[in-house]
């Protein structure tokens, strides 16, 4: 019973932050929104049902059931069309979406089109559908007509002006200069950067990394060669140089051939380069130092590369390389970081998940070719939320770490899981915040380049024509999102087999 309380609060701790990162993110849009005046109706943690709702101002601030996504609604994010109002939008495509498919459905009168048009320009502008507008023909126009991507585009623009209050048009998202849009659309992703800077600082100064030690932690009796995939030693393998030299685990390397070790890796570089080659080492044993004389034995193994892939030939073999080998293995030690070292590593993770999402494709089909098949799941592959909520669970309700080491993991999940927000949102498509930023660097563009042509100001970059991108990347997350949900449920990834 106890395994389950943990398992579950496991999922709930990793919930919880999920919600909370999703939380501060928004926060990220709206304070820079309404410091530049931009008219903010919705602050919506969540998706699905209200939970719970209570209007400040001209703001509902609230939480609904799902704590998978949130929204900030800003009046104007699209720009009008022709003789149109800006329609109020938010910064949660989910909720865009729905209120995209909802204009079809409540199209316009064409008395309300010309009563919109009456109001461009009006300092003193009626509502929309008010009672005196004027009287027009039950027709459609030519452009409600219009079906397919067209109509997408414009159902987008005709969403009316039922959100903008009379002379509240000056504060609409579209009419932001570009880098007030900016800084509206960035400010989500970068509370995301800093909350994983935060996390990730109280793993590395906190807590601390774990590392390979001088210490040794398990010696061989033998040297197989790296190609061999025997599991134990037999009486013909030769034993290896570590073992017939006398070193035994709990051994610290202390200097070799006169210079001194400050980490494995320098002791490793050294055996490595030097196979056939005798050397003086000098370790400590019970608090005594001692001198031993050891001839690293030439050995092949595969090359890897900076990110510790086996590098492979043209022939699809590995790639071997002649080094010398003691047979010898590290102790790991958890040694705690200075807190300049959090840039850089929070720096590195977001590389490696920017390559990640560059990789996107290729990793879903692997993903599907587990879920759907007989593969094995790639445990350094793409998981879903719901498989950081079973690792979670597993690492809260495991006796095989310790306490301190299980808050470590979980904090460390907390920053990965801001640093996956931060570098998915930034990817240059609607509607992401990333493709809201590249709408306005390209509206700074047009502008920059009409005024040194002498041209006149071509006003803001139609971004309601990016709707349809908007539909494509919706059904394409849901599903790799299903997926993903799927694999994870029915072929998940486990820490302990």
């Amino acid at each position: 019973m106890l395994d389950i309380l943990l398992y579950a609060l496991g999922i709930l701790i990793i919930l919880g932050g999920l919600a909370l990162s999703i939380g501060l993110h928004e926060i990220g849009h709206l304070v820079p929104a309404k410091l530049f005046g931009v008219k903010v109706t919705q602050y919506m943690v969540g998706f699905g049902k209200t939970l719970w709702s209570k209007r400040k101002g001209e703001t509902e601030y609230g939480v609904k059931a799902i704590p998978l996504g949130g929204y900030v609604a800003m009046t104007g994010m699209f720009p009008p069309g022709r003789g149109g109002e800006a329609r109020a939008s938010t910064t949660g495509f989910l909720n865009t979406v729905v209120q995209e498919g909802s204009a079809a459905a409540s199209r316009q009168r064409p008395s309300d089109v010309a009563a919109e048009i009456e109001r461009v320009g009006d300092p003193e502008p009626a509502r929309a559908g008010a009672p005196d507008a004027p009287d027009a023909p039950e027709l459609l126009s030519e452009e409600e007509r219009r079906g397919g991507i067209s109509g997408m585009v414009e159902d987008a623009r005709i969403a009316s002006a039922e959100s903008i209050g009379a002379g509240e048009d000056h504060r609409t998202f579209y009419r932001l200069p570009m880098w007030k849009k900016i800084v509206v659309m960035l400010g989500g992703p970068l509370m995301n950067l800093v909350l994983a800077a935060l996390f990730f600082g109280i793993v590395l100064v906190g807590f601390g990394l774990p590392q390979n030690s001088t210490t040794l932690g398990a010696v061989s009796e033998c040297l197989l060669p790296a190609t061999s995939t025997a599991t134990a030693c037999s009486d013909d393998d030769p034993a290896a140089p570590a073992a017939e030299a006398g070193l035994r685990p709990g051994d610290r390397i202390v200097s070799v051939n006169g210079t001194e070790i400050e980490g494995w890796e320098q002791f490793r570089g050294i055996v490595s380069g030097s196979p056939g080659r005798a050397l003086d080492v000098v370790i400590e044993r019970d608090g005594a130092e001692q001198a031993l004389t050891i001839t690293p034995a030439a050995n092949e193994r595969p090359v890897t590369d900076e990110a510790g892939a086996v590098v492979e030939g043209e022939d699809g073999e590995p790639v071997l390389e002649r080094v010398g080998m003691i047979g010898a293995t590290p102790a790991a030690e958890t040694v705690r970081r200075p807190v300049t070292d959090v840039p850089v590593y929070v720096g590195d993770t977001v590389a490696n998940m920017a390559g990640v999402i560059v990789r996107l494709p290729e990793r879903m089909v692997d993903v599907w070719n587990a879920a759907v098949g007989t593969e094995e799941r790639d445990p350094n592959g793409l998981i879903g939320v719901v498989g950081v909520g079973r690792l979670a669970g597993e690492i809260t309700s495991t006796d095989e770490i310790p306490v301190a080491s299980k808050a470590a993991t979980m904090f460390s999940l907390l920053g990965s899981l801001n640093v996956a927000l931060f570098v998915f949102n930034l990817v240059p498509l609607m509607p992401l915040d990333g493709g809201h930023i590249a709408g306005a660097l390209y509206e700074g563009l047009k502008r920059g380049i009409a005024r040194l042509l002498g041209r006149p100001d071509p006003g803001p970059v139609d971004t309601a024509r990016m709707v349809p991108v908007t539909f494509v990347v919706v059904i394409a997350l849901g599903a790799m999102m299903l997926l993903l949900v799927y694999a994870d449920l029915f072929k998940p990834v486990s820490l302990f087999g």
